[in-house]
């Protein structure tokens, strides 16, 4: 992990103080609600269906035991003050929900505590800094960078130096919409930087030269864009000032008189060529500037520096895995089924030879997907610290992993893990979803989440039929800001409401990009929508349709490529049938209900 320096716990440590002293003058009727309203957002304070909800940044998701110990503090200290009725789920507090872009997210603590929370966050080097706000984000990447042996360029020097430029950056404070950047470096994309606003991925020239292929535009919510290529290759002295170009373009000429059209992707898709023109013509001019700096080679070697590989050399007799899964001594024909099903699934291969990273599941039957209470935070804690030398990673798909566990304790890890909840060998299949919070803590949503997940693990809790079934990514939204990604799941379930009612649309054959599925696209829709009791039995009709029709070998997206999207529409139909429902009218990305109150909050 990064190690913070003395001036970046200053700023971290100053930013609460300056919280403390907004937060006070606030309570005591000196700042408006409305003046206090961007301070707020700007700490990663939101104002939800019932109580504040407090988004703290876990930069390129590498968390430390002892702030896995500080968050579990916080849930079991904070967020059961006050907790109100609670939501129907029967959550009221006491957990951290995880989000697909390496966030921390509490639902049930007080504004009024809210300054002892970011001391507390300080002392551990957290924060909530631009989680929220019309400003660049938190910077997401690969939850094995550093480790995966299909890297090309460690990804996280180059996060760490966007964190720091980007952090409070005077230009880049009040953009027309919120700025998400995602980077990876590895030949299988898993960071999904082809739906963000800026995706980088770092390459080599034929000289073996680094640079960023660079992208922009790309994002969910009401209109689902893939990102456009803005350059093949900018060198890595200089992505800073590419960066920059495309900020300052989307700046300028970003809308800012309708929230809903303020993305940069609209500005991309309405302009084209004539965006990426502007981009280049910016970058030049900035490289003319003699004011413009480049990153200094010294300055990246400062910053890789800090992230020193924090195991031993491993095994002199230990060969580098080049797949997914365990072959090993850790690997027995005697090895329990529920073990080895762990290994194929949970546990993923690495660049030193000897060690392994392992996903703890935050997927299982009731709770929220992405959940962690405090009792499971310290766990988690604890499993790090004795498995991993001190450090977790925030998933993509809301789940940690440890990346630096040895071969040989694999089968200890498995026990402990097991006895914790974290096991469940689900990695990648249907039930591994992601999902938002949804209608239960969430003022924007038109419809809830959460018993929609608790459901679908319900109807597939036979892990021999999961395995069978295999890789399906399930991606659940509460409402068109597409928090859960629902666009890019092969299977996608989108809440929407009818006359005061949940209903859910259903799309098919997303992806997020990378080697699995393919380039990252967004699903196709497979016809009205269906009411909540419905789904369960509409998503076992599509696996059974595809169980049915696929070929050996073939994963359910690619059989929804190939077929098209006609025998599933048809065996959903018959669901529909079945309960003599009628449908309700199908939702067109660009159609949506009005907009919400406070929709610049929308947690997208």
């Amino acid at each position: 992990m990064y190690r913070y320096t003395a001036f970046d716990r200053q700023q971290v440590r100053q930013r609460a103080a300056q919280f403390r002293d907004q937060l006070g003058r606030h309570l005591a009727g000196e700042l408006s609600d409305e003046d206090f309203r961007p301070l707020r957002l700007q700490n990663g304070w939101y104002i939800q269906r019932h109580a504040p909800m407090l988004r703290v940044a876990v930069p390129y998701g590498a968390v430390s035991s002892r702030q896995l110990r500080m968050l579990a503090r916080i849930a079991r200290e904070f967020d059961l003050q006050d907790a109100g009725p609670g939501s129907e789920h029967g959550q009221r507090g006491g957990f951290v929900h995880f989000s697909t872009r390496h966030n921390a997210q509490f639902n049930w603590i007080p504004l009024a505590r809210g300054a002892e929370v970011m001391d507390l966050l300080a002392e551990v080097d957290l924060h909530g800094i631009q989680t929220s706000g019309n400003c660049i984000r938190n910077v997401t990447t690969d939850a094995l960078a550093g480790i995966a042996p299909d890297e090309v360029v460690d990804p996280r020097p180059y996060c760490e130096l966007l964190r720091q430029w980007s952090t409070l950056h005077p230009e880049f404070a009040f953009l027309p919409r919120k700025f998400k950047i995602a980077v990876h470096g590895a030949r299988d994309d898993r960071a999904a930087t082809a739906w963000h606003d800026i995706g980088l991925v770092l390459v080599k020239d034929a000289a073996g030269a680094v640079g960023f292929r660079v992208a922009a535009g790309g994002g969910m919510g009401r209109t689902p864009i893939v990102a456009t290529e803005m350059a093949a290759f900018v060198p890595w002295a200089q992505v800073l000032v590419f960066i920059e170009a495309i900020v300052r373009v989307y700046n300028l000429y970003g809308r800012r008189d309708n929230a809903f059209k303020a993305r940069i992707k609209i500005l991309v898709r309405a302009e084209g060529e004539r965006f990426v023109q502007a981009v280049q013509r910016e970058f030049a001019e900035l490289l003319a500037d003699p004011a413009t700096r480049v990153i200094p080679e010294a300055e990246l070697a400062r910053v890789k520096a800090a992230f020193v590989d924090p195991v031993g050399e491993p095994a002199a007799d230990a060969a580098v895995l080049s797949g997914a899964g365990v072959a090993g001594p850790a690997d027995r024909a005697d090895s329990p089924p529920a073990y080895r099903r762990w290994l194929e699934r949970n546990v993923h291969a690495h660049r030193l030879a000897g060690y392994r990273a392992v996903t703890l599941s935050l997927k299982r039957a009731g709770q929220p997907p992405g959940d962690a209470t405090a009792e499971q935070l310290d766990r988690a804690a604890a499993l790090a610290e004795r498995y991993s030398a001190g450090e977790a990673r925030v998933t993509h798909e809301q789940n940690l992993l440890l990346p630096w566990v040895r071969e040989t304790e694999l089968p200890a890890l498995w026990a402990a893990a097991r006895e914790a909840g974290f096991a469940t060998p689900n990695i990648g299949l249907l039930t591994d979803m992601i999902a938002c919070p949804g209608g239960d803590l969430c003022a924007l949503a038109n419809a809830r989440s959460i018993p929609i997940a608790a459901a679908v693990t319900e109807r597939f809790d036979d892990l021999d039929r999961l395995h069978d079934i295999g890789d399906i990514a399930l991606h659940i939204s509460g409402c068109i800001n597409s928090c859960g990604h629902h666009h890019s799941g092969h299977i996608g379930i989108l809440g929407v409401d009818k006359d005061g009612a949940e209903w859910y649309q259903v799309t098919l054959g997303g992806s997020d990009g990378g080697a699995l599925a393919g380039a990252a696209a967004p699903g196709r829709v497979i016809g009205p929508a269906f009411a909540a009791d419905e789904v369960p039995d509409v998503i076992e009709a599509i696996v059974d349709t595809y169980l049915a029709e696929r070929q050996t070998g073939e994963r359910f997206v690619h059989a929804v490529r190939r077929l098209g999207v006609a025998p599933f529409r048809a065996a959903a139909d018959e669901v529909r049938r079945a309960t003599a429902r009628a449908p309700v009218a199908e939702v067109v990305a660009e159609v949506v209900a009005e907009p919400v109150a406070e929709a610049a909050e929308a947690l997208a």
